[in-house]
């Protein structure tokens, strides 16, 4: 239950009132000096009362009214706990342990694949360097900082992996600024360095078409061909659903994705709606080649399904790229296996990613049929269409208005129709 609280005078000054409830429901007042005049706060006081009551309710402190400092507050009488129960200083926290209670906190505001990344860093490289040092939040200094980018480049990493933690660390400080933690954020004396630029390996249609040819009888093929095609990322591509795909409308939407998330120290596939970007949702016409790869994917699902009988999974059957067993493909199992693939049949190796290259994606035009390329938009020919036919009018009427309403309406219709019929 979130805390309430007013705004109250009092001798001429603003005071808060804070309501505090203890386990059986009692409610205790609380009044907190605001240090401002009566005249002209009132909206400040207000603006004050809301960050009190939101500090209250992740922290359990309250303002002492003396120079902004907080302590913590026992519920039952309303009064500051006993020095020895107060906490830490979010400020004295060990650095270690401020990193840990920020992810946490800001688990459910960030996508799910940011959180593991972060989680990955902290728990990895960060908790490597930063535990021995043992300093505090506001013993991190620039040069700490300053060293630990160079201790990850001397390990042979690229400065794109230096920007990934610069980025991190600058959150992490923002916040404890914003929050009143820290009065200086020490990141704003730390480079970012410049991102390097990676030339990535790409196939040729000759080298797709043997990949193709290669790969007709392996559990990653519909994988392959689909990205091949249509450019996707991979997790777009496990997350491809039936539901999504229309055959009637030779049409499939990407609207789904699939990540993975390290549980219990397992990976687990992970199901989300939300997209890298907006531009990520996108429906995509339905090539032959594909169409026919998808009807027997489903094929091959309906008799896994009735060999495999109750062990059958039946949590992911509207999802199109699974295994025998009903289960879907992980993500790391797709890089993985690629590797091997690429491996095993001697080809040149690239990343299951460089398969989006435009070149491979801009070979699928001469597999689109005319009929399904997409035209000028409906509105650009209706505004079109609209703008001609009133001036047309307004111009018969100048000249003794020859044409009438009537001939104006089905000349209107005769052009709306030649023109619609087109699209």
């Amino acid at each position: 239950m979130k805390t309430t609280g007013s705004v109250q005078e009092k001798n001429g000054r603003f005071y808060f009132v804070i309501n505090l409830y203890d386990a059986n429901g009692k409610r205790k007042i609380k009044w907190i000096s605001t240090g401002l005049t009566v005249r002209g706060n009132k909206r400040k006081a207000e603006s004050m009362l809301r960050e009190v009551l939101l500090h209250y309710d992740e922290t359990g402190e309250l303002p002492t009214g003396r120079g902004g400092t907080y302590e913590k507050v026992d519920a039952k009488t309303a009064k500051p706990l006993p020095q020895h129960l107060q906490p830490v200083s979010k400020s004295e926290m060990l650095f270690l342990d401020y990193l840990n209670e920020w992810i946490q906190i800001h688990k459910a505001s960030i996508q799910t694949a940011t959180f593991i990344s972060y989680n990955q860093m902290i728990q990895g490289r960060i908790t490597q360097y930063f535990k021995p040092l043992s300093l505090k939040l506001c013993e991190v200094t620039p040069q700490v900082l300053d060293e630990f980018q160079e201790k990850i480049l001397l390990d042979g990493c690229t400065t794109n992996t230096v920007i990934h933690y610069h980025a991190i660390f600058g959150k992490v400080f923002k916040d404890a600024v914003r929050k009143d933690y820290l009065e200086v954020n020490p990141m704003l004396k730390v480079d970012r360095p410049k991102k390097n630029s990676f030339r990535p390996n790409f196939y040729s249609k000759d080298e797709v078409q043997q990949l193709l040819e290669v790969s007709q009888d392996d559990p990653l093929h519909l994988c392959i061909l689909i990205t091949a095609y249509y450019g996707l990322r991979r997790s777009e591509v496990l997350g491809l659903k039936w539901s999504s795909i229309d055959f009637e409308r030779k049409s499939m939407t990407i609207n789904h994705k699939v990540t993975e998330q390290r549980v219990n120290g397992k990976y687990v596939p992970v199901v989300s709606d939300v997209m890298k970007n907006k531009t990520s949702c996108r429906t995509l016409p339905l090539i032959p080649a594909v169409e026919e790869e998808l009807l027997k994917q489903k094929e091959k699902q309906q008799l896994y399904r009735k060999l495999f009988k109750k062990s059958y999974s039946i949590e992911y059957l509207d999802f199109v790229c699974t295994d025998q067993e009903g289960k879907l493909i992980r993500p790391n199992f797709v890089t993985e296996h690629f590797d091997w693939l690429l491996t095993k049949y001697g080809l040149k190796h690239i990343r299951f990613h460089d398969l989006r290259h435009p070149y491979v994606k801009h070979t699928t035009k001469n597999i689109i049929p005319k009929s399904r390329k997409p035209k000028l938009p409906i509105l650009v020919l209706i505004v079109w269409v609209f703008c001609f036919c009133f001036l047309f009018y307004d111009f018969a009427r100048s000249i003794g208005g020859i044409i009438s309403i009537i001939s104006f309406k089905d000349y209107f219709c005769c052009s709306t129709a030649f023109f619609t019929t087109e699209i």
